[in-house]
């Protein structure tokens, strides 16, 4: 997505949004990555209707991550959770 500034939370905010993305055992730094990586995509959660972005940590672990759009300028993103997600399919050449 490139140049994306991230709002977090207090990490000992037990309600935050650092400790909702660690009970699924990603770390901020993870979502980072993810958010600020170009070659990740962004799409629409079919679930919550929020912004999903689907990416590879430097780790090499695949995640989702749900954030709610805050601004344009900067771009301004709130994380809202993530996980890990299985791997797109390699679509077969024909």
């Amino acid at each position: 997505m490139g140049s994306i500034h991230i709002v977090w939370d207090l990490p000992d905010d037990l309600d935050g949004n650092v400790a909702h993305i660690e009970e699924h055992g990603v770390t901020s730094d993870e979502v980072e990555d993810i958010l600020h990586d170009p070659a990740s995509q962004t799409t629409t959660s079919r679930t919550s209707g929020q912004r999903i972005t689907f990416g590879y940590t430097s780790e090499g672990r695949y995640l989702a991550v749900v954030w709610e759009h805050v601004d344009d300028e900067p771009l301004t993103a709130y994380p809202i959770t993530a996980y890990e997600a299985p791997e797109p399919r390699r679509q077969r050449r024909r």
